[in-house]
């Protein structure tokens, strides 16, 4: 059951997302989840961390804002949603639905440092955010994580 759990997730947010009504938005939201579940996959990998539950954090980490169209609070919203969703679906551990959902409750914090699997989050939140179009200004407060990233990979 655990090798298939990625699959069974992407169907579920498919499904979220297949409910909104506006196709751009919709089409925006596919793009962002599933980029920064990209750029959490390549993260991990290089920090030795899990890389499974970084690509399910990426998968659901804006989800609830998508979902309700509602971006107040959004991070602390998508991880209690997270969290439910996950316990809905069955096949997780506690401790592997709270290291998610945390991951996505600090995801908007760009500038506190919490634990290596929560940086992954974020980091990859700034760097989808770039490589969807490097020419757009990046903001203030993830300058610095797009920086040290940069530094990081040698570019």
């Amino acid at each position: 059951m655990k090798g298939n759990r990625i699959e069974r997730v992407k169907a579920g947010v498919d499904g979220v997302l297949a409910q909104m009504e506006e196709e751009q938005e919709r089409r925006r939201a596919f793009v962002h989840l599933y980029g920064v579940a990209q750029a959490c996959a390549m993260l991990a990998l290089k920090r030795r961390e899990d890389v499974e539950l970084a690509v399910i954090a990426g998968m659901l980490h804006d989800l609830y804002a998508y979902a309700a169209a509602d971006r107040a609070g959004h991070a602390n919203k998508g991880g209690a949603m997270a969290k439910e969703f996950l316990d809905r679906m069955g096949g997780f551990s506690q401790n592997e639905i709270e290291k998610i959902s945390t991951a996505i409750g600090h995801h908007s914090e760009k500038t506190i440092t919490h634990s290596a699997f929560d940086e992954i989050l974020k980091d990859a939140n700034v760097l989808q955010q770039f490589m969807h179009n490097p020419l757009l200004h990046t903001a203030e407060h993830e300058s610095p994580r797009l920086a040290a990233l940069r530094a990081e990979f040698g570019l």
